[in-house]
């Protein structure tokens, strides 16, 4: 997407700036180093206004991914989540894409960040589907990658951190360069992990499936909201190992993350799976969660926050 600098305010350090004034410094740590945690959250447009799905889950995670890398936010949660609240309202969207980012800035350089201020952004802006509105009908084309997931002890991935995202770019990149949608990422073992920068599942006999915790995945919120309707709608929701051949035959495979909402997968490796489109039950469960963000249905979890 194109940017506009007229784009409106972005919310940095607890005053709004002009979109094309919000400029740090090019010696700043972050962007030598890239020692910043980030969350991507949406809010949608429903009949009763504009809410932002999971506003609370997605500050903690980013105050839990700033605790792991030693980076005091000097803002409290309860003030995050209302500047996120206010950066939507200023800025007069609808529904949109919001990111919170906090990052090491202009102090000093070497590894050792701890003289550096610690700076807090928020944005905001339109952006439709991830891998597009087709993709999300049809599904989308997959390949996976050489590009393996850190060992646990080498990078955090429970950690939203944007280090951690080169790793993810590599897999992006290769993707693109091999004619793909997008990457599925295998772990350091070899089991499937997850997309460049969406969790995954699989459907196979009437069963739900994803990689535990144990495969160098982010803990996805879209990835629990998914779980959560799943078991409602009385799916078995199984969060295990899976083997990279699991893919190809499976039943049904889909993306979830926040960019991506529910995207189903039609083919990967140039295998199609399942019947080469979105499945049924990746569709239910696609509607039940834009029933749930538009308001069609009762939000009994209280996933939404109004602005």
């Amino acid at each position: 997407m194109a940017w506009d600098d007229k784009a409106g305010k972005i919310w940095i350090d607890g005053n709004m700036v002009d979109w094309k004034d919000a400029n740090i410094h090019v010696l700043s740590h972050v962007v030598h180093y890239g020692t910043g945690v980030f969350e991507g959250i949406r809010a949608y447009k429903n009949d009763k206004g504009v809410a932002v799905f999971r506003l609370k889950e997605h500050v903690q995670r980013l105050f839990d991914s700033a605790k792991i890398y030693k980076i005091d936010i000097p803002f409290t949660q309860e003030e995050i989540e209302e500047a996120i609240l206010e950066t939507v309202r200023v800025n007069n969207l609808d529904g949109c894409y919001i990111r919170p980012i906090v990052f090491r800035g202009y102090g000093e350089l070497g590894v050792n960040p701890l003289n550096c201020p610690v700076n807090v952004v928020i944005a905001a802006w339109e952006w439709g589907s991830y891998l597009g509105e087709e993709g999300m009908a049809n599904g989308v084309d997959i390949g996976v990658s050489s590009w393996r997931k850190p060992a646990p002890d080498t990078f955090p991935a429970l950690a939203k951190c944007s280090a951690n995202y080169m790793n993810s770019q590599l897999a992006k990149l290769e993707a693109i360069d091999n004619g793909f949608d997008e990457a599925i990422m295998l772990d350091y073992e070899g089991h499937v992990s997850e997309g460049s920068g969406e969790n995954i599942f699989l459907v196979e006999n009437g069963k739900l499936f994803t990689p535990s915790m144990s495969s160098s995945n982010l803990k996805g919120i879209t990835r629990d909201s998914i779980m959560t309707v799943a078991r409602d709608l009385g799916y078995e929701v199984v969060e295990e190992i899976i083997s990279r051949e699991r893919l190809y035959s499976a039943d049904e495979v889909f993306f979830t993350g926040t960019a991506a909402e529910v995207t189903p997968i039609r083919s990967i490796d140039h295998r199609t799976i399942g019947i080469g489109r979105r499945g049924p039950i990746s569709e239910k469960l696609q509607t039940a969660f834009f029933d749930i963000v538009e308001a069609k249905t009762e939000d009994k979890y209280n996933w939404l926050s109004y602005i």
